[in-house]
């Protein structure tokens, strides 16, 4: 009872401070066994001073993956895009020169999220970049639950050590591609923000039938 008198009581108080009134349906209660799970591809890796080029989205409900319900969005950067980073995620200059600006893109994915828990691989990172945009239209960041993926992975493969092995912290390996092998799950071209949304929802789904998760 005291956790959901609290939940409350932060609901108020972020309403209250809720910069544009049109986003209080991100504060309803969210569709039950619904998730978005998602990425964003960046021009690099500083959250100060890098900017968003794509984000990828896609709904979950209960075991499956919404594939008719996602959304891909190409985001136009201010100061371009370098060589370095087209390496990584293949969007050149002109693939992104007729993107959206960056406030109308996170507009959409604000209501394409609604009030649903969000869930992602180092979501940490893609929610940090996301913030920047989204804080001057709300006075706060994403106000959402957060999910991470390779902690679910961590719990479940620390779940299975020998009981004294789990007295001490172990270093396992989270990457992306390691996690989607261990468990077994096709994985589709990295570094595309819609591939790594789709792979962070079949990574979500089947670690939580690991965990018998609610």
């Amino acid at each position: 009872m005291p956790t959901r008198w609290w939940q409350a009581l932060r609901r108020e108080w972020l309403l209250y401070h809720l910069g544009l009134p049109e986003f209080r349906f991100m504060f309803d209660a969210p569709p039950p066994g619904e998730w978005v799970a998602l990425d964003c591809e960046t021009t690099g890796l500083n959250v100060r001073s890098d900017e968003i080029i794509s984000i990828g989205a896609v709904r979950i409900a209960g075991n499956r993956i919404l594939t008719s319900e996602r959304l891909e969005l190409l985001v136009r950067p201010e100061r371009g895009v370098s060589a370095e980073s087209v390496r990584v995620h293949r969007l050149r200059e002109q693939d992104v020169a007729q993107g959206l600006p960056v406030d109308e893109a996170v507009r959409r994915l604000m209501h394409f999220i609604g009030s649903r828990p969000l869930v992602g691989y180092y979501l940490e990172f893609d929610l940090a970049m996301l913030d920047r945009a989204v804080f001057p239209l709300l006075g706060m960041g994403l106000p959402q639950p957060r999910i991470e993926v390779s902690r679910l992975y961590y719990e479940w493969k620390f779940s299975q050590l020998p009981a004294a092995e789990q007295q001490v912290r172990v270093d396992l390996d989270l990457r992306f591609s390691t996690l989607m092998q261990d468990l077994g799950l096709p994985e589709r071209e990295a570094h595309d923000a819609l591939n790594d949304a789709v792979m962070a929802a079949l990574a979500f789904i089947k670690l939580r039938q690991l965990l018998q998760l609610p």
